[in-house]
C-alpha cells in the first residue's frame, strides 16, 4: 500500500516538474507575452483532483522555487499561488462539477487573480507600472486548460493516484 502512495505522490512531482519546467523554458520575445501558467494550471488541477493532498503547502513551497528560478522578489508568487490554491481547495467539490468551458474560464480568472495579486504586491515593493499585458497569459491558458486537464485526468487514472 505504501508503494502505491510513494508512485503517486512521484507521478505529481513529475507532472508539477514538467509544469515548472515549462513555465521557465525560453520562448521568442513575440509568444512570450501569451505564455500560458503553466505551474499555476498543473497546480490548480492538483488541488482540484486532490484537494487534501496538493493545497496551499505546496503553493506556497512551489512559488518560492519559482521566485528562485526567475529571480524575482522572494515570496510574491508564493503568495498569489497560496491565495489561488486556497480558493481552489475551499471550492474543490463544486469546481469539479463544472463542465469544461465553465473551468477553463475560472482558471482564466483565477490566473488574472493571480497576476494582479503580483502586480499588486510589485507595485507597493517596487513601484512598478501597470500593464495590460499582464492579463495576456490568462486568455491563452483558456484554450491550454482543455490539453492540460485532459493529459493529467489521464495520468491520474492510468497510474492510479489518489
Amino acid at each position: 500500500m505504501s508503494a502505491h502512495i510513494a508512485n503517486g505522490r512521484f507521478v505529481v512531482l513529475v507532472t508539477i516538474f514538467i509544469g515548472m519546467m515549462f513555465q521557465i523554458m525560453p520562448l521568442p520575445k513575440i509568444v512570450e507575452a501569451w505564455r500560458p501558467d503553466w505551474l499555476l494550471m498543473v497546480m490548480i488541477y492538483w488541488a482540484m483532483a486532490l484537494p487534501h493532498r496538493y493545497s496551499i503547502l505546496t503553493a506556497w513551497i512551489l512559488g518560492v522555487l519559482l521566485d528562485v528560478l526567475l529571480g524575482a522578489t522572494l515570496g510574491i508568487r508564493s503568495l498569489a499561488f497560496s491565495i489561488v490554491i486556497y480558493v481552489i481547495v475551499m471550492q474543490s467539490q463544486r469546481l469539479r462539477n463544472f463542465t469544461r468551458w465553465q473551468q477553463s474560464i475560472l482558471v482564466a480568472i483565477f490566473i488574472c487573480l493571480y497576476h494582479f495579486i503580483i502586480y499588486w504586491v510589485e507595485f507597493v515593493v517596487n513601484g512598478v507600472a501597470f500593464d495590460w499585458s499582464m492579463f495576456l497569459p490568462a486568455v491563452s491558458s483558456i484554450f491550454m486548460w482543455w490539453w492540460v486537464f485532459w493529459v493529467l485526468r489521464n495520468i491520474r487514472r492510468s497510474y492510479k493516484v489518489r
